[in-house]
């Protein structure tokens, strides 16, 4: 017994409507890409992590990290390591921090 799948009529235009649109908004924000520091001032960068509070940013070709504005924006366990990248307009700009496992908690749990 074969079973076959009608997709004609009114269900079936908005079935494949709306496959349609979601792939196409999926493709969309996937072009979007991360900001890249390597394009901007070193205030932008530090504004954009200031107004976002937590950021993933493109720092190289290959390269990505997140950076955060405050210690608050780092997992449980986490501490705060200040972070510098080389933007347009400066070398080693302080844009905020990086989260890193907290190496206190780690000795005393073990």
């Amino acid at each position: 017994m074969s079973m076959r799948l009608h997709v004609g009529g009114k269900w079936g235009f908005s079935l494949a409507f709306g496959a349609i649109a979601f792939f196409g908004l999926a493709v969309a924000a996937q072009a979007q890409g991360r900001p890249d520091v390597r394009t901007m001032t070193c205030g932008e960068v530090r504004a954009l992590v200031d107004q976002n509070r937590a950021i993933v940013l493109t720092t190289g070709r290959y390269t990505y990290d997140r950076y955060v504005s405050d210690q608050r924006y780092c997992p449980i366990g986490f501490a705060t390591k200040p972070a510098w990248v080389d933007t347009s307009d400066q070398r080693d700009c302080r844009i905020g921090y990086t989260c890193v496992p907290d190496e206190f908690l780690r000795r005393r749990w073990r």
